[in-house]
């Protein structure tokens, strides 16, 4: 079988659309991991992805009363890209039936490429089922996304120009798995070329398509799929992707949401490039890695298979990559009801980075904060920390690995406080630096009692804080000359709508 794809790989029809990527050399991961990493850079074909490859071959090999016919695709994604574009070169007619739910930029980017677009289902599953029945109806030829041998040798041709790109060892190429088009193919070149290289296998937690069929030894349709990589949210290996993969994969790699989102971060840090979750999986496949197998390591490659993601995505991305690091510690921390509480809890901390900081008065015994805070030393110094925190008598709750409290509760710290009285409330912006935040409370530390907290680094140059503070009668004015004195711009928002509807205390 390999000598047979060693073939189809050979002369594979690609270059009329893609672009030999560079295989960079990535130079702060790997002094941060004290390995050689090589990053293959797909992200950088015309449509951003490795998809043209296989489209293109399968295309081109088509005969001449086929293409007369045109072809037809499903996809959400890079292999309706892939598709458009291949039909656009080679004047094939070109349809692509796109769930519903695809974002419009995508439908529009496939659009200018020359392909029809029909609008169907839900799911990648509904666009698919439609489009096999159009093609029975029509008389075009499916383009499948990864299980076809021309759409696997097309693929493979990335394997052919890594290893001519870097002939010194290589102890391990690391491959993003949806259907297993890529890594079939590229598996099936590189153990016929270079048997002694690792091959293997990038999946997310919550998509272990290739992982559980290997596995059972079989086929294995997955009930629920992830979808933050939705590059690889794939229920089923293909069948003829599984044999090559039988064959030729030497493991599989199950990685987080946070550490895929951890790998964006560094793709970022390393390239100044943003990749699209899926693609991203190489360089958390390796990082995890890593971590099982200490010791010394020859190079490792990853390949960035694409960057096709949704602007509104690195919000996300963002939020959850100190987490996917082991940056950054979510806790719950008890501290006594009474001023000065929130200061000599900070001082604990000393000048590390106050990454969040949410609170609400509850009652007049003990108050709860959430609490977000910037590690350079990953679990251990977190565990450093809570110790710290808990000899100081803090009542402590380390979240850091809690779901909900990551997803929902961090935002949902708040509400109404109908026990508060003389409650005033203010938004501040003062310079973001570490120990701005400490500085920040111990300017409040003047006996006035703070009934609601909220505070997050966004990364940006100011610091922005919501701050409730009870004040009675002569406090206002003190209060308003110790605002001059401080010198931050700031806004009260007493009487701010969303405040009083959602927020604001007692009368």
């Amino acid at each position: 079988m390999s000598r047979n794809y060693l073939e189809k790989i050979l002369r594979a029809r690609v270059y009329d659309v893609a672009r030999e990527t560079p295989l960079e050399f990535i130079p702060r991961l790997s002094a941060r991991l004290n390995t050689n990493i090589w990053l293959k850079r797909e992200d950088m074909q015309s449509v951003f992805s490795f998809k043209l490859r296989g489209a293109y071959n399968k295309i081109y090999n088509l005969s001449e009363k086929q293409k007369q016919k045109g072809v037809i695709a499903a996809s959400a994604g890079n292999h309706a890209q892939g598709v458009a574009l291949a039909g656009k070169r080679l004047g094939v007619p070109a349809l692509i039936v796109m769930p519903t739910t695809t974002p419009p930029i995508k439908v529009q980017t496939v659009r200018n490429l020359g392909a029809r677009i029909i609008l169907h289902g839900d799911s990648y599953d509904d666009a698919y089922t439609h489009a096999r029945s159009l093609v029975k109806e029509k008389g075009m030829v499916f383009v499948h996304p990864f299980d076809d041998p021309d759409v696997i040798a097309g693929q493979g041709t990335v394997a052919m120009e890594v290893l001519r790109q870097h002939e010194d060892p290589v102890e391990a190429i690391f491959i993003p798995v949806g259907g297993g088009g890529l890594i079939g193919g590229m598996a099936a070149y590189i153990k016929r070329v270079r048997p002694e290289i690792r091959v293997i296998g990038v999946e997310p937690e919550d998509t272990p398509t290739l992982q559980r069929a290997l596995k059972a030894n079989r086929r294995v349709s997955l009930k629920q799929i992830g979808l933050f990589a939705d590059g690889v949210a794939v229920r089923q290996i293909g069948k003829e992707t599984f044999k090559l993969a039988q064959q030729y994969v030497d493991d599989v790699v199950l990685v987080t949401t946070d550490e895929i989102c951890a790998a964006i971060k560094d793709i970022y840090d390393d390239t100044r490039s943003v990749a699209e979750p899926a693609g991203a999986l190489g360089i958390a496949g390796i990082k995890k890695y890593l971590q099982k197998k200490r010791g010394k390591h020859g190079n490792l490659i990853a390949i960035l298979s694409g960057a096709n993601i949704n602007f509104d995505r690195l919000r996300h991305v963002s939020e959850r990559a100190e987490l996917g690091e082991q940056r950054e510690a979510l806790i719950a921390v008890e501290i006594p009801e009474r001023p000065g509480s929130f200061l000599s809890f900070c001082r604990v901390l000393g000048k590390r980075n106050i990454t969040e900081f949410n609170y609400r008065y509850h009652d007049e015994r003990r108050a709860h904060v959430f609490c977000g805070i910037e590690l350079s030393g990953g679990a251990e110094e977190r565990d450093s920390i809570i110790s710290r925190l808990k000899q100081k008598e803090f009542g402590i709750t380390d979240l850091t690995d809690n779901e909900t409290a990551k997803l929902h509760i961090r935002y949902m710290v708040g509400g109404h406080a109908p026990q508060v009285k003389n409650e005033r409330l203010f938004r501040f912006v003062f310079p973001e630096r570490p120990g701005a935040l400490l500085d920040f409370l111990a300017g409040l530390s003047r006996g006035w009692n703070i009934s609601l907290f909220h505070y997050r680094n966004h990364g940006a140059a100011y610091g922005r804080v919501l701050v409730g503070v009870q004040l009675s009668g002569t406090q206002v004015a003190e209060f308003r000359a110790y605002l001059k004195e401080l010198g931050y711009r700031y806004h009260e928002e007493t009487e701010n709508p969303a405040y009083r509807l959602f927020a604001s205390a007692g009368d």
